[in-house]
């Protein structure tokens, strides 16, 4: 717990710590002290392990993109297929991990946020099967974007609450769930679904995702002898990215690849791409890279992808960025739709839209190097949710990839 990044005491360097309101301190040292008692535990971690393997159905694939690579004539690409998993994410493995914890504090309701449903989803699923009533916030923006999830979550059992504040997407679910939670502390778990928050939450939830990058370590040395050459994931608040890059960290040979929102353009000001121009600020409890305004508030901020458009980072990536460890990047919403449809084309492989961010900068990067490189990147979701949004978006004139482009 004590290594890497993390420098103790709910800091990630300078970043990270617990800015909270006075009525939150208690629950939340409540949660941390679970948390650092139940992770040591054999039988909490031997029930864990075997949800991953019988519910969530891990370990999942590392799959060669023989047809992308072939196409693309340049390095050669794997894909650790998170979209693979129970619910279609890696949101559950840190679901699973969370609720098992709730359940172990005696609290009896559990509520959430969600951007672009899938947390929503893999918390409803969670909740579902142990049988624990759950809140779930969402931004009605967010709610008209992936109204499938939405659904999905109301099958499941779930009370979905439309966050109509701000610009009514994750930043505005994020603070609903916070208001509920200092309202019903006492009976109620917040489960937050990124590496993002108070401590323990960047440093709970990384733990829960690291299992994607064990894997996937084991994995590529099992195929190729070697560790990659890069290894990349998108980020946006940064948990599917922090659970692949955190068991490379000591790796030195392998470069770590974050990818951003640049939405319409880093120059427009719709964009999403906090560690590329935030600054350092408090954001929902912790300190981290946000984009602010000259009064320290959030800015608005988009992507094409519901759940990459929040104004901060987790802590533990700011401080990958800062020491150099990690390097970050951005892609555009029109580049990330064509690494959608061309992943899809090429491997039968229907990626998230936050995923193709990742799968956009690999597809831009491998040109670049020789054939005998690596590159890992993270689907960190499949697209079914999407499949909805991309068909209205292509068919619109002023998109930069018109419906002839692809055939349809």
């Amino acid at each position: 717990m004590m290594t890497q990044a993390y420098t103790g005491d709910g800091n990630f360097g300078a970043y990270g710590g617990r800015f909270v309101p006075s009525a939150l301190e208690s629950p939340l040292k409540e949660v941390e002290q679970a948390f650092f008692q139940y992770i040591e535990d054999p039988e909490f971690l031997r029930e864990l392990k075997d949800l991953q393997k019988d519910y969530v159905g891990r370990s999942n694939p590392l799959t060669y993109a023989r047809n992308l690579s072939d196409t693309l004539g340049g390095a050669k690409i794997y894909l650790k297929r998170e979209d693979l998993n129970h619910t279609g994410a890696h949101k559950i493995n840190n679901c699973i991990g969370q609720v098992l914890l709730a359940k172990r504090m005696g609290k009896s309701r559990i509520i959430a946020e969600t951007g672009a449903g899938q947390h929503g989803v893999a918390t409803a699923t969670v909740c579902a099967l142990f049988g624990i009533p759950c809140t779930i916030y969402m931004g009605s923006e967010d709610m008209s974007r992936q109204s499938l999830n939405v659904f999905r979550m109301k099958i499941l059992g779930a009370k979905v609450v439309p966050a109509t504040h701000g610009r009514q997407t994750l930043k505005d679910a994020v603070d609903a769930a916070l208001n509920d939670y200092i309202e019903n502390a006492e009976s109620t778990y917040y489960l937050l679904g990124s590496a993002v928050g108070p401590h323990p939450y960047p440093l709970m939830v990384r733990t829960f995702q690291s299992v994607i990058g064990e894997e996937a370590r084991a994995q590529i040395l099992e195929k190729e002898g070697r560790l990659p050459d890069h290894i990349v994931a998108c980020v946006g608040g940064g948990s599917n990215a922090i659970g692949l890059f955190h068991p490379f960290y000591e790796d030195s040979t392998v470069n770590i690849i974050g990818v951003e929102p640049a939405g319409k353009g880093l120059e427009t000001g719709e964009h999403a791409a906090s560690l590329t121009l935030g600054k350092k600020g408090i954001i929902h409890g912790f300190e981290c890279y946000t984009l602010q305004d000259e009064n320290g508030e959030p800015l608005p901020v988009h992507s094409i992808a519901a759940g990459l458009d929040y104004p901060g980072v987790g802590p533990e990536h700011c401080a990958y960025k800062d020491s150099g460890r990690a390097e970050y990047h951005s892609i555009t919403d029109a580049e990330a739709l064509d690494a959608f449809l061309t992943l899809s084309k090429t491997e039968g492989i229907i990626p998230a839209l936050e995923s193709a961010h990742a799968v956009a900068y690999a597809m831009k990067f491998a040109r670049t190097l020789s054939k005998d490189k690596i590159i890992l990147v993270n689907v960190s979701g499949r697209g079914d949710k999407d499949v909805e949004q991309v068909q209205s978006m292509l068919y619109k004139k002023d998109l930069p990839l018109t419906k002839e482009v692809y055939g349809f």
